[in-house]
């Protein structure tokens, strides 16, 4: 993988590994990652999100510096570039600049939580990655429970739900804050996924971004979403089923952004932050947004690349 573009950019590249089955697995990942190593490579970039982190810890652990490029869907992770545009940055900086290296933890899912009903992250390990703070991604927690946490998202829920139009079609994001206003609703909440509602009725569940164009085509939509606690990111982890093509339709000005105070004090100081893959739509987001953190209480908040 990788091989022609890498030679369209003028590298000589050496081509190492197998896939056994067909299509890449898990076992592909360690088999190259261990491979890397043999070869003594300066620096492992991968692109993928947590599972591929995982694999990439278990094969090799710190023994070799590494550097995520975001594009999975679960991305909990601190091993990764903010975004592919400064994981490349980062990579150059590195090898012609000797950046410190920085152990960083390999999150994902904890998938004994996820069959009871709640979506928690689980520490895995560490990687090793070149780190420039500016140029690298927080690792995703939790918002900081002050004892009030539950409370501020209902209150969220119960303006935003207040606020509904019959006509108007929403995508409810994943994420714990967006899951009250389902409750609010009395309706089911993907845990992970994107569910849309329409007249106070679940309209679909689970969406992906084909099915969501297919309902919000010439209709009127509002996105609903959450930032992930830690890091930021309004769009583009964890959230790509609302694709750059379904934000143009429904237009920066019908998108709602949700959080409680709680979670905005784990990025204070910092800015909102999105990562969709498509540039033009990234400079679109990019600005002030309202997030609603209470009944009828907004803060605005900068977003950026």
């Amino acid at each position: 993988m990788g091989e022609d573009e890498a030679r369209e950019c003028g590298f000589l590249p050496n081509v190492i590994g197998s896939v056994e089955s067909g299509r890449t697995s898990s076992a592909d990942t360690k088999n190259a990652a261990r491979e890397m190593l043999e070869l003594r490579a300066s620096l492992i970039l991968f692109a993928g999100g947590d599972g591929t982190a995982r694999d990439i810890y278990e094969a090799i652990g710190t023994r070799i510096p590494v550097l995520g490029i975001p594009s999975g869907v679960k991305i909990h992770s601190a091993a990764f570039a903010a975004n592919p545009d400064k994981a490349g940055e980062l990579a150059v900086k590195y090898l012609q600049e000797n950046l410190p290296l920085q152990e960083v933890e390999v999150m994902d899912i904890d998938e004994e939580a996820f069959r009871q009903g709640r979506v928690s992250a689980r520490l895995y390990g560490y990687l090793c990655i070149p780190y420039e703070r500016s140029l690298v991604q927080n690792i995703k927690v939790g918002s900081i429970d002050t004892g009030n946490e539950e409370y501020q998202k209902k209150t969220i829920a119960a303006y935003i739900v207040e606020e509904m139009e019959d006509d108007c079609l929403y995508i409810l994001g994943p994420g714990s804050t967006t899951k009250p206003i389902a409750d609010e609703l009395g309706v089911e909440k993907t845990l992970l996924g994107v569910d849309v509602v329409s007249a106070g009725k679940l309209a679909a569940k689970d969406v992906n971004e084909t099915q969501l164009l297919k309902l919000i085509d010439e209709k009127k939509a509002k996105i609903i979403v959450t930032p992930i606690g830690g890091q930021g990111y309004v769009f583009g982890r964890g959230n790509q089923q609302i694709s750059p093509q379904v934000i143009r339709k429904v237009g920066k000005d019908n998108i709602l952004v949700v959080a409680t105070r709680n979670k905005l004090n784990t990025i204070v100081g910092k800015p909102l932050l999105t990562d969709t893959g498509d540039e033009k739509v990234d400079r679109m987001l990019t600005g002030y947004a309202k997030v609603t953190v209470g009944y009828r209480e907004h803060i605005m908040k900068k977003i950026e690349r």
